[in-house]
This record gives structure tokens, sequence and C-alpha cells, in this order.
């Protein structure tokens, strides 16, 4: 085994060791409506944080696929704590391609900096002014803001910054507003971000659409694979992962049912192996997907525009298998299933909640695909 698989290993046998506890902390979790500070602490201590931190600045020398991979574990105990997990962890990829000065920043404090975002441009302004941009604004869906010491906003930008600019704030200049009351999800405490009239330097900014494609920053300073491709053919993956292991938590609780309850039904066994297969190929989806992205760095880190389409569209098929997967076990789960202390009823709450976000949406992401294959002009393809 070389070191870098020794490494993977103890980092997920890690992360399998924090699974019985966040399950422990699911109920607590959910009444808190955030992560618990005990459970952010456990992340932080683990190292499990710092996966997505270039090398430099303390990273575990691994890649992001191997942060997909703890977010799936983790996903098992509480999905929650892994969606949150999985958004912190692909925030410190982020800053990687940020301007080194920003990097620097950011990192002063160590490879586990938490940092929160909220990516709808249309909830703030940012002004151009003097050796930056004054921001303002309101937005929604902040994942695992109430732990984090910094958060990126997006804006509308001029037509040269690809119509969005990523801007990269301090704690003291946001504020959050408790908005978060979910069905689903609702330890995540994805509340509301304020900025009021902030003045964010220059540094701090980034064109996310040309980030790891025309900006190279981010491969010029770490060399690491995931660099050497765009930034977004990442995003529908980094979500999707915490919710094959939501699936997978929801398989485990069903199978531990039927084995204490000493015998199972035709139909019951029958819902089990169909449901575990499809939360497999989900799974099997990511970990090929995510390599083929990982490999195309030695190849120039290029895309189609079908190859890109090919990539939302896999990840949301693999989180509508996860759905279809949570659904039949849960009807076949009994009454019990319905109690608040029970762990699949959350799982399915959880699953159902993720899959409404925008980045998983099959019907748009299979549009956007079938319509390339479709289409009558060759070159889209």
């Amino acid at each position: 085994m070389d070191r870098s698989s020794s490494r993977k290993t103890e980092i997920l046998r890690r992360a399998a060791e924090l699974v019985p506890v966040l399950k422990q902390r699911a109920a607590l979790t959910d009444r808190l409506r955030q992560v618990p500070p005990e459970t952010v602490r456990d992340l932080l201590a683990s190292g499990l944080i710092g996966i997505g931190a270039p090398d430099r600045f303390g990273g575990a020398g691994l890649d992001l696929d191997t942060a997909f991979a703890v977010a799936g574990e983790l996903g098992r105990g509480c999905g929650s704590t892994a969606w949150c997990y999985a958004v912190w962890t692909a925030h410190n990829w982020w800053l990687g391609q940020f301007p080194e000065q920003c990097q620097e920043e950011y990192f002063a404090t160590g490879a586990d900096t938490v940092c929160a975002s909220a990516l709808n441009a249309a909830g703030g302004t940012a002004e151009r002014t003097g050796g930056g941009f004054l921001v303002s604004g309101r937005w929604t869906f902040s994942s695992g803001c109430d732990a984090a010491s910094w958060a990126v906003v997006a804006c509308a930008a001029g037509p040269g910054a690809g119509g969005k600019l990523w801007l990269l704030l301090p704690r003291a200049d946001w504020e959050i507003v408790d908005t978060w009351f979910a069905a689903g999800l609702r330890g995540s405490g994805s509340k509301d971000l304020v900025v009021r009239d902030v003045f964010v330097p220059a540094h701090r900014t980034l064109n996310p659409n040309d980030a790891g494609d025309g900006d190279r920053t981010g491969w010029d300073l770490h060399k690491r694979a995931s660099y050497g491709v765009p930034l977004k053919v990442f995003i529908e993956w980094a979500l999707a992962a915490p919710v094959i292991g939501m699936a997978q938590g929801v398989v485990d609780e069903f199978e531990a049912l039927a084995r204490v309850r000493r015998g199972s039904s035709a139909p019951a066994r029958l819902r089990l192996a169909e449901a575990s297969a499809e939360v497999d190929a989900a799974r099997t989806l990511m970990r090929e997907g995510v390599r083929d992205i990982l490999d195309r760095a030695d190849r120039g880190g290029s895309f189609t525009p079908l190859e890109r389409a090919r990539i939302p569209r896999d990840a949301a098929f693999a989180v509508s298998l996860c759905v279809q997967a949570v659904n039949r076990l849960h009807a076949a789960a009994g009454a019990r299933a319905l109690m608040d202390s029970e762990p699949i009823q959350r799982l399915h709450r959880d699953v159902h909640a993720a899959s409404h976000h925008a980045s998983l949406g099959w019907d748009a992401a299979a549009e956007q695909f079938g319509g390339l294959v479709l289409g009558d002009d060759e070159q889209e393809r």
C-alpha cells in the first residue's frame, strides 16, 4: 500500500468511527437546527475537514474523491452533519482557486477553517469601487453558517466576469437570520445571510465560471489533480455524495430492523435487495464520474458541452436512485418508522430535502443533456 492509499484508509477509518457518534446525536442535531458544537469539534479534531485544503496550508495530501467518500460515510450517521461536512470541505477546496493573497488570509488559522456560502446571485449587489467591491444583500440557504468563520456570497457581475462573482467575507462582515424551519436536513442550519455595505477587496473575489479553466491559479499554486479541471464540474458530486450516504443509512437501518424482528417477509427481502442495488449503483456512478474528472487533469482538463452536461445528469440520476431506494424501504418499515426517534424517517426526510437542491434536480439536468444529444448544432457536441 502506497503512502497516499494508507492516508486515505486512515481518513476513512476516522470517518467510520464517527458514524455511531453522529447517529446518537442526530435527533439533537435536528432539534438544534444546526450541527452541534461538539460535532463540529469532533470533525475538526479528526482532520476530516482539512481534506479539501491545499497541501501547502496543511491539507491531508488527498483529493476530493476522498472527501466525497468521507461525506458518504458520515451520511450513514447523520444526514445534516454529512451535508455540512461536504459543503465545508468543498469550500476549502474552492479557496485554493482564489488569488494567493486571499488563500494566505483564509488559511492563516489552519487547514480546517470553516466556510459557509450563499450562491444565489440575485440576492446581492457588488458595486465596483477603488480596489474592490461594495457588497450588500440577503442570501438564502447558507448551510452550516453557524459554525463558519468565513462565507462566500455570489453577486451578479459584468460580462467580463461571466455574469457571476464570488466574494469571500470574514464572519464580522455578515449576520445570520434564523429562517431555517424545514422538513428535512433540519440540522444543516441553512439560514439567511445579510451583508450591509461591506467593502470586499478584489483579491478576495473569484469568477467561478473561469476558475480551473481560463484562470489556472489553483493548478499553478498546488498542482493537485482537482485544480486541473474547471471548478464547477465538482459542484453536483459534492452535494450528491452525502445523499448517497444517507440512503445507505436507510438500507443499514432497514436491515437491522429486519434482524431484530427475527424474520422478514419475501416482499421485504425483495425491497431490501432492490434498494441496496440502487444505492450501490449511485455510489458507483459517483466514483467513476469523479475518477474520470480527476483523470482529465492529465489530458488538459477540457470538456465538451456534452461531457459537461453528463456530470449533472449522472449526479442527479444518482440522487434519484437514492430517493427511490429510501421511499421503497420507508414504505415497508412499519408504523414504528414514523417515530421521531427512528433514524429511517429522519434519513428519509433528509434525502428528500437534499434532492430539492437546484444542483441535484433531475428534470433540468436531463433536459440539458437530452437537448445537447438531440440538438441540430453539431458544434455543441
